[in-house]
């Protein structure tokens, strides 16, 4: 018989908000300054396997998705600062209690409040489980039909007050909890965390993964699933997920070396995961170029586009913007042309091939410049 993986999830987590679960992910390290602030109780109930907060900047807005009793959102809230925001979300009562005891308390040792939490399942950043159980109360669910208006209710509220409105945070960070989302929802995860960035902004997942899929077997045991075990990721499954939400730039940032736990000759280990939204728009040609500086002999982007080093290549207005950007700055060189074509006269650019690009092609045909040599060389010193 198959287990609802959402119930033996939320019944361990509510007893682990109790009581200290020792087999509930594997231990971290932490920087021990942003520790002083935090409640004991939070610290005696948290369960992870990463630190993404170490990843985070000053005056950013952060969503925590699984944020438990709030530890990770209690550093991320001193990482970003009284200009930075901290929204945790967690599908747990318990869990949540803790954390928003624990607030008012962090909030007068640092001298500012900037963390909240929500209550939602990540896999559904849209739908606001306290906005709904209000609901509840004056239409209780007694029949088929009940049933039926309260899913047309919901959609309301996602429409008119989603939990997480879309293109409203920096970064998305998450510590041990993508695998506990059943498997048929992980997609739909994915793409609520593309949603809920903005342009530009990033995810920062720390999760248990796998160096071999995992059977069925193990995927049927309540224990291994809710204790981050059964419901892992593959090593490459991770990354192809991201990549398959519409992620760009996505590389590992950490990965553990020795494996957590060993079960049936598979290994699960902590990784940790970044990547980053904003290759979507349209491809027009402004006559750019990009040459990739190296080490590799070539590289093959998210979008298809293979570079040999050294060589310029043509690419579309996004693309060329796209490098200049976190992670791709300092690797490629970006070249401008001599005269610009204005955004509203630019044609469209087709992705589907990697031109070269000749240089007069930046420079113009009718570009016919002698210099002379500047000074008394091209160094410090002088050379040539």
């Amino acid at each position: 018989m198959a287990i609802d993986h959402g119930r033996v999830v939320r019944e361990r987590y509510a007893q682990g908000a109790q009581r200290r679960e020792e087999a509930l992910c594997c231990p971290v390290e932490y920087d021990r300054r942003y520790l002083e602030v935090i409640p004991d109780e939070v610290l005696a109930r948290d369960y992870g396997c990463g630190d993404p907060s170490r990843h985070l900047r000053p005056g950013e807005t952060v969503l925590d998705l699984g944020s438990g009793t709030g530890k990770i959102c209690f550093i991320a809230a001193q990482v970003v600062g009284a200009d930075g925001r901290v929204i945790g979300v967690d599908m747990t009562g318990d869990m949540l209690d803790v954390a928003r005891r624990a607030a008012p308390v962090v909030a007068e040792r640092l001298g500012y409040a900037n963390v909240e939490f929500r209550r939602g399942r990540i896999q559904d950043l849209a739908l606001d489980l306290d906005a709904l159980d209000a609901e509840l109360v004056d239409r209780p669910v007694r029949s088929a039909q009940d049933f039926l208006e309260l899913e047309a209710h919901s959609a309301v509220l996602r429409a008119d007050r989603p939990l997480v409105a879309d293109g409203s945070v920096d970064v998305v960070i998450s510590n041990c909890v993508l695998n506990l989302v059943d498997n048929g929802s992980k997609s739909r995860m994915f793409q609520e965390i593309h949603r809920v960035l903005r342009d530009g902004g990033r995810a920062v997942i720390s999760d248990i993964v796998s160096d071999e899929p995992v059977p069925e077997s193990l995927q049927a045991d309540p224990e291994l699933w809710s204790g981050c075990i059964s419901g892992a990721f593959t090593e490459e499954g991770f990354l192809a997920a991201f990549e398959q939400a519409g992620f760009h730039g996505i590389r590992v940032l950490e990965r553990q070396t020795e494996a957590w736990q060993t079960v049936e000759g598979i290994e699960f280990r902590s990784l940790t995961v970044e990547a980053f939204k904003g290759k979507e728009g349209p491809c027009v040609e402004r006559n750019q170029a990009v040459v990739y500086r190296g080490p590799f002999k070539e590289v093959l982007d998210d979008d298809g586009h293979r570079m040999e080093r050294g060589r310029r290549y043509a690419v579309c207005d996004k693309t060329f913007h796209l490098y200049q950007r976190q992670p791709y700055a300092g690797h490629f060189d970006a070249i401008e042309p001599r005269v610009v074509v204005p955004v509203a006269e630019a044609e469209v650019f087709d992705c589907s091939r990697t031109p070269l690009r000749h240089p007069r092609e930046t420079k113009g045909d009718g570009y016919d410049v002698t210099t002379e040599g500047v000074g008394d060389g091209c160094g410090p010193e002088g050379c040539c």
